[in-house]
C-alpha cells in the first residue's frame, strides 16, 4: 500500500516537473524567436502584396501551402481583435495568467491537465512580456493553405492553441 503511494506520488512530481519543462522551454523558443524577428526582419504593419508579403520566403507552393517568416506588430489579443484597448487587454492577460497559475497549483489529482495549462501560460507570459518589450506582440509565422491567407501568428499563440486543443482532448476522452 505504502509503495503504490510512493508510486503514484512519484508519478504526480514526474508530470508536474515534465508540464514546468515544458512551459519553460516554449516560453525560452518564443522569446528567441521574436527576439531574432525583431532584430533580423524589418516591421510590416500592412500587408505587402508581393511574394512573400514583405518577409522571407521559406517555401512556395509545397502543396499548395506557402510559408513565410515576417515581422508584424499584433497590438490586440488573437488576429488583432481588440487592438485599440491594449491596456485594458494587458490587465486581463495578466489576470488571466494569475486565475492559470492558480488553477495550475490545484491540479495534483488530475496531472493529465498540467500540460496544456502550462502551455496556455507559457503562451500568455509570452505574449504579455512582448508588451513589456517591445510595445506590442511580435508574429512571425504567415501560411498560405490552398489559397486561404491564415493569420500570422508565433510561437506563443502555437502553445496557447496547443494547450486549448489538449484540455479539450482530455477532458473529453478521460473521466
Amino acid at each position: 500500500m505504502v509503495e503504490a503511494v510512493k508510486d503514484r506520488d512519484y508519478k504526480r512530481v514526474k508530470y508536474f516537473y515534465i508540464a514546468l519543462l515544458m512551459g519553460l522551454s516554449v516560453l525560452i523558443l518564443d522569446q528567441v524567436t521574436k527576439y531574432l524577428t525583431y532584430v533580423y526582419l524589418p516591421p510590416v504593419f500592412r500587408y505587402d502584396y508581393s511574394y512573400p508579403y514583405g518577409g522571407i520566403g521559406v517555401f512556395k507552393d509545397f502543396g499548395g501551402i506557402e510559408f513565410s517568416l515576417n515581422h508584424m506588430a499584433n497590438f490586440g489579443a488573437a488576429w488583432g481583435i481588440l487592438g485599440d484597448y491594449q491596456i485594458p487587454l494587458l490587465v486581463l492577460r495578466i489576470i488571466l495568467i494569475f486565475a492559470l497559475l492558480v488553477y495550475f497549483s490545484k491540479l495534483s489529482r488530475l496531472s493529465l491537465l498540467q500540460l496544456p495549462v502550462a502551455l496556455i501560460i507559457s503562451g500568455a507570459i509570452g505574449n504579455v512580456i512582448d508588451y513589456f518589450f517591445y510595445g506590442h506582440v511580435i508574429d512571425m509565422f504567415h501560411f498560405i493553405l490552398w489559397g486561404y491567407d491564415f493569420p500570422i501568428f508565433n510561437v506563443a499563440d502555437m502553445a496557447i492553441t496547443t494547450g486549448i486543443g489538449l484540455m479539450f482532448f482530455f477532458s473529453w476522452f478521460t473521466d
